[in-house]
């Protein structure tokens, strides 16, 4: 995992996002490759209620909108040079090849989606807020993002983390996106002071083996494992692993995106949504 993908918007979640990019690179002596989308004042407006303007409203519209646009272009620049001056970050095109961290900066244009899933799936991970967006993407951009990419996904919590490997939680489940989440974040569990694999046990006991037999697994590579096995008892999952993870006093969650329908496929599974809204810590997702 040499080469991250950040997210920046040119607003005031910008430091906490940097901040927990350098967290990432630190441990793996990573390329840090930021990226502002300037979002097109067309593309913003059906995003906003401009959609619904038509006429000489309609141009005044785009025109804010424009000039908003080049505004958080300019914010993002300053924001990227000011940071790394502060953190004493190298900036250069392409990573030294040394053991410290380094970091680029890259604007583009065009389709928003488009533009952030081609560089998603040239990185080894993705890291952006997880608040709605505000600098014209769609509000549901991390959502769509994490289906489509094919990448793990680094979500900033709101306050920027001292470090990610002290303590990692794995939110685990029998399932494929399950077992892609622990693949992809096994750079980052490789460095983990501690490790906690973590389940739910509803009606199948059997996750219980499973779960142990996991941590016994990476146990056998070097890595510090526990296991924590939690009856449901009709509780609802989020809230419980939320629980979990300040108990275990986790850095970082690792976790499954789990889809809840084909029909909704624009937007995370129930259980994923509502731990992103009850825990305040960096998760690491995978579709």
């Amino acid at each position: 995992m040499k080469t991250i993908l950040v997210l920046f918007g040119g607003g005031d979640r910008d430091q906490m996002i940097f901040e927990t990019a350098v967290a990432a690179a630190r441990p793996l002596s990573a390329h840090l490759d930021f990226l502002h989308i300037q979002v097109g004042a067309g593309e913003a407006a059906r995003h906003t209620s401009a959609e619904f303007a038509r006429g000489a409203g309609l141009r005044d519209a785009l025109d804010k909108l424009d000039t908003k646009a080049r505004s958080f272009s300019e914010v993002a620049a300053s924001n990227f040079r000011d940071l790394c001056m502060r953190w004493q970050i190298e900036i250069c095109d392409t990573p030294a090849g040394e053991q410290h961290v380094t970091a680029s900066y890259r604007e583009e244009a065009g389709d928003s989606l488009e533009r952030l899933t081609f560089h998603a799936r040239h990185c080894d991970l993705v890291v952006m807020g997880r608040a709605k967006q505000k600098q014209g993407l769609a509000q549901d951009t991390l959502e769509r993002l994490v289906l489509v990419c094919g990448r793990p996904m680094l979500v900033a919590a709101t306050a920027a983390p001292q470090r990610l490997t002290g303590t990692i939680m794995v939110c685990w489940k029998e399932s494929g996106n399950a077992a892609r989440a622990v693949a992809a974040a096994m750079p980052i569990l490789a460095k983990a002071e501690r490790v906690v694999f973590t389940s739910i046990v509803e009606r199948d006991e059997s996750v219980v083996d499973a779960v142990k037999d996991l941590a016994r697994q990476f146990a056998w590579n070097g890595v510090a494992t526990e296991t924590q096995i939690i009856p449901a008892k009709g509780r609802k999952i989020p809230g419980m692993l939320s629980a979990a993870a300040e108990e275990c006093s986790a850095d970082l969650v690792v976790m499954g995106a789990f889809g809840a329908s084909r029909a909704r496929q624009i937007i995370f599974g129930s259980c994923t949504e509502a731990f992103l809204r009850h825990a305040d810590r960096p998760i690491l997702l995978m579709h």
